[in-house]
């Protein structure tokens, strides 16, 4: 089928989200038993990690991490958000920058100022949501930002988003409390779909909708380490305890130009293989044999690649071996850990 379809469903007892873009698994969303990322805290600090610059704070979810900070000492109150998944065994990372984020709307307490999506072009467009902005915002000193899918959406709808937002981001702000609590949790599957998915599309939300469009059989190729390539060619993307190692291999094509291609294939292949897998941390990755002057051309693709990832993730470069290493968000949970 071509175009994109959000299916709406549930893997067992879990919420899920699928994205398929012209039939294939893009993107998937799958909730956990960790705290959720967006989930605003009322914490208590515990103790200052010595040389590390940050802080450790009590949690009614278990210990958190805040990275960042100075002057804060043991025993303070203060509102921290969980920005993504730790790793097993260690603490919950939390910032002290809270974002209350919508469909349309951004409110940023800690940046004032009212601002557009770079991807806003049109004048018309522009100023007429700047307008909008102003009367939602009046008398706030937060700040606020206009996400890309503000610009054709219904005044109306990006007029109670920004208002949504702006009463919990207020509401948060008003809390006077001592222990550590839950403020405001952070959005499920079924929401962030809704949330970030905004470029048209096909909703499903019918029961079973995850089985009769092919979603649960792409879950259970995700959970292969192995990523076909086309022509012959695959790639392996397994984690270890220390990192996500990417093998890249040209398979039975002996020809000059194999290992380019697989390497060219692998750059449009590996954000999805990531995505849907929940893979962050150190990457990795192990190409196949290519001339050196070819690398900015597989810098080039995979950079392109990455552009409408909404994982953020930063190209580290070349090692002296050869491989090629990035690092990335924690921003899922890893897939093999959610369906263990």
């Amino acid at each position: 089928m071509k175009g994109n379809q959000i299916l709406l469903d549930h893997v067992g007892a879990r919420e899920a989200a699928a994205l398929l873009v012209d039939g294939r698994l893009s993107d998937l969303l799958i909730d956990g038993d960790a705290p959720r990322p967006g989930t605003v805290y009322r914490a208590v600090t515990a103790r200052p990690a010595a040389g590390q610059g940050g802080v450790f704070v009590k949690t009614p979810d278990g210990q958190a991490y805040l990275r960042g900070v100075k002057g804060i000492g043991a025993g303070e109150v203060i509102h921290v958000q969980v920005t993504g998944y730790g790793e097993p065994g260690k603490a919950i990372p939390v910032t002290h920058k809270l974002l209350f984020k919508s469909r349309y709307a951004i409110v940023t307490p800690e940046a004032p100022g009212l601002n557009l999506s770079r991807s806003i072009r049109d004048d018309d467009v522009r100023d007429a949501l700047l307008g909008l902005a102003h009367d939602a915002m009046d008398g706030c000193g937060m700040g606020l930002i206009l996400r890309s899918a503000a610009a054709g959406a219904d005044a109306n709808a990006v007029a109670e988003d920004i208002a949504a937002m702006r009463d919990l981001a207020e509401q948060v702000a008003r809390d006077q409390g001592t222990g550590p609590e839950v403020l405001s949790l952070g959005d499920g599957p079924h929401v962030l779909a809704w949330r970030d998915w905004a470029g048209h599309a096909d909703v499903v939300t019918e029961a079973g909708c995850f089985e009769s469009h092919g979603v649960l059989d792409a879950i259970d190729a995700a959970r292969s380490a192995r990523v076909p390539l086309g022509g012959g060619a695959s790639m392996f993307v397994e984690a270890t305890r220390a990192l996500v190692a990417v093998d890249v291999n040209t398979g039975a094509d002996g020809s000059f130009a194999a290992g380019l291609k697989a390497n060219m294939a692998c750059a449009r292949a590996l954000p999805i293989a990531l995505r849907v897998r929940g893979f962050g941390g150190q990457i990795t990755i192990d190409l196949a044999p290519m001339p050196k002057k070819e690398r900015r051309t597989f810098e080039a693709a995979l950079r392109t690649a990455l552009r409408d990832d909404d994982v953020e993730t930063v190209l580290a470069g070349w090692t002296p071996l050869g491989h090629f290493e990035l690092q990335r968000k924690r921003a899922r949970l890893p897939l093999s850990q959610v369906l263990a």
